[in-house]
């Protein structure tokens, strides 16, 4: 399919540390796009981003640079101003790229659905493991039946995030990064600081873009510091039955790989895919044993996929592997975990669709 000659522009919303470290760079990368607007609180700050990428205005009032009608905007502000932020920008007439979670509210994630579908606009969650190569390669074999009927998951999350949950410390690439984050967009439970809606969205994203199945019911618990959830566990309940051990934690030391791994126990055979060993091997009950042709560093984690997802789909072109549906069930699933551990493990059951 053919792209447009037109240049595509672009806009941020929330341009704090990882925007600066990951998001704007995987723009100012594409020579099809036009850095128009930036937006983040602190004039200082504002002032150092925009003139450091080259951005044609910049506003501490979002709704100003949405006035400028950009073609994409993509939503990197604190959790709780996720909802607002990418609300306002699907009404303005763009494509949207919003960080996770989604949202803190479930409600809330279904609006966004229904208000991208009415507007005709695309609107993708930055979950970035949803972009790897080979991934799109293992979702299609698994939907054709490499694997048969899905009847259990196994996911692992650990990642070396202790540091952004707890403490004033904070990780150390941080140190030369453009900004430093504010503590309470990790560490306020209040504004979903914490592992679940910091982190194992990331897996649950995962699971439900390979399996093509939804959450339905979920009981769980958290181990917990001061109120911030540092790990989960749960058994969590799919659409077609099938039950899955979800669990995760923060403590990966610092500079090692987070460790994700999800298998998948289906009617005639088994996936194991391993991403912090960029390894995948599908076992057929054939006898049939099939590996990925996965590189060294492969599966590293980054996030640039879902940024050219975004510049592409507005071109008509390009996949959306993280899709509003795909998002919302994620916050939904975590909305009912968190609930669960709060009452003692209690089955809580999960607004998966519309």
């Amino acid at each position: 399919m053919s792209f447009s000659m037109a240049k595509i522009r672009a806009s941020v919303i929330g341009a704090g540390w990882y925007a600066a470290q990951n998001h704007i760079p995987a723009l100012a990368r594409r020579s099809d796009v036009i850095l128009d607007g930036v937006s983040r609180l602190g004039q200082e700050e504002l002032s150092k981003v925009k003139e450091h990428f080259g951005f044609a205005f910049s506003s501490e009032d979002f709704q100003e640079v949405l006035s400028r009608c950009p073609d994409v905007v993509i939503v990197a502000s604190p959790h709780h101003l996720h909802y607002q932020h990418a609300r306002a920008a699907l009404i303005s007439g763009a494509h949207v790229l919003c960080e996770k979670p989604m949202t803190l509210d479930v409600g809330e994630a279904w609006d966004l659905v229904a208000l991208a579908k009415e507007h005709g606009r695309h609107l993708l969650i930055a979950h970035g493991y949803n972009y790897l190569p080979h991934v799109d390669q293992l979702t299609l074999k698994i939907a054709e039946g490499a694997i048969g009927t899905i009847e259990h998951a196994a996911v692992s999350f650990i990642s070396a995030t202790r540091d952004v949950f707890q403490g004033q410390a904070g990780l150390r690439q941080w140190e030369s990064a453009l900004f430093r984050p504010d503590r309470s967009t990790w560490q306020d439970p209040g504004k979903g600081g914490g592992f679940a809606y910091g982190q194992l969205s990331h897996a649950l994203s995962l699971l439900f873009l390979l399996t093509g199945l939804a959450p339905t019911k979920i009981s769980g618990s958290t181990f917990d510091r001061d109120g911030i959830d540092l790990a989960n566990a749960a058994s969590l309940c799919l659409s077609n039955s099938a039950v899955a051990a979800i669990s995760g934690a923060a403590t990966m030391p610092q500079g090692n790989r987070a460790l994700m791994r999800i298998y998948l126990a289906g009617s005639c055979g088994v996936v194991a895919a391993e991403f912090d060993r960029d390894f995948c091997e599908i076992r057929q009950a054939s006898g049939r044993v099939e590996r990925l042709g996965l590189s060294d560093g492969d599966w590293a984690y980054r996030c640039d996929g879902p940024v050219d997802a975004l510049v592409d789909l507005a071109q008509n072109a390009g996949t959306n592997r993280s899709t509003s549906i795909n998002g919302a069930q994620t916050v939904a699933t975590i909305a009912a975990l968190l609930q669960s551990s709060r009452q003692d493990g209690q089955v809580q059951t999960i607004r998966a669709h519309l």
